[in-house]
């Protein structure tokens, strides 16, 4: 059955609209640039030729139907990737213009800066308080002042503080779904990292969790750059800047999310979004 997504294509022309989505890169920072970005799992190639830029502050939001490689490319931002056996990357990923796979590059500097939140809620069991100073702790913050604003200033930004501020003692997996996934992005904020890797992060929630979530981002994205892998075509377009369509291991298009819906590029990229096929 297809999707009922459908294409309001605008009066704007293709030219205008390359036009506002140059002029909406000019000046911008740069975050990432991706080039030539192969990845293989054995003799499995996941990843062909992905070129890619992602925006300092902005929402970048990754679709494609399933296994395309959206999330192997997220994995691939903070070095995630490394963790499976038989994995092989060509190519060059730069973050703030340094080479993360070049063996100089330090990974414990690159994942405090590039933070990730997974598909399902993953509190540790332990407190609401020692979930948010964990990683302070370990990056060597031992100030129980400093900790308790860092506990304060991150439950805050992803609006839990008002929830949780009376038992901050109690354990963490006694929140909802919901809750818990807002702890799991405080968690990862708790850090002062630059971007926020997040993968399907409201695939496992109900639609009120996932309205809240979806209310976050555009504020996060003032201080932080993300990037979200998401099926949900829909979510894409209502909380991200750019959009990158996925599939088969190559980014077919990427641009201003608001051209990816309306009037795309490329006609795959049309046919996904209308529900043609994925």
């Amino acid at each position: 059955m297809e999707q009922t997504v459908k294409l309001a294509m605008p009066e704007r022309s293709q030219e205008q609209a390359a036009r506002k989505a140059a002029e909406e890169k000019a000046g911008m920072e740069k975050k990432f640039d991706i080039k030539k970005l192969n990845l293989f799992y054995g003799a499995f190639q996941a990843l062909i030729d992905v070129d890619m830029e992602i925006y300092a502050n902005r929402v970048t939001a990754l679709i494609g139907p399933s296994g395309c490689g959206k999330s192997t490319f997220l994995r691939t931002l903070n070095r995630m990737n490394d963790l499976i056996e038989g994995i092989r990357i060509e190519g060059s990923i730069q973050f703030d213009g340094q080479e993360i796979y070049d063996r100089s590059y330090d990974l414990i500097t690159l994942r405090k800066k590039v933070g990730m939140v997974f598909q399902k809620p993953n509190p540790f069991p332990k407190s609401i308080y020692e979930n948010i100073v964990y990683g302070p702790r370990i990056h060597g913050e031992k100030d129980k002042t400093k900790l308790d604003a860092i506990v304060e200033r991150t439950l805050k930004e992803v609006a839990l503080w008002d929830e949780v501020k009376d038992r901050l003692d109690r354990s963490a997996t006694g929140l909802s779904g919901g809750q818990q996934q807002r702890l799991c992005i405080a968690r990862c904020l708790a850090v002062e990292p630059e971007v926020v890797l997040m993968d399907e992060p409201t695939s496992a929630l109900d639609p009120v969790a996932t309205s809240k979530i979806e209310g976050l981002l555009e504020q996060l994205s003032e201080k932080y750059t993300i990037v979200i892998v998401t099926h949900n075509m829909q979510q894409a377009g209502r909380v991200s800047d750019y959009t990158s369509f996925f599939l088969s291991g190559k980014v077919i298009e990427t641009d201003l999310t608001e051209k990816i819906f309306s009037n795309p590029s490329n006609k795959k990229t049309e046919d996904y979004i209308t529900g043609r096929f994925g």
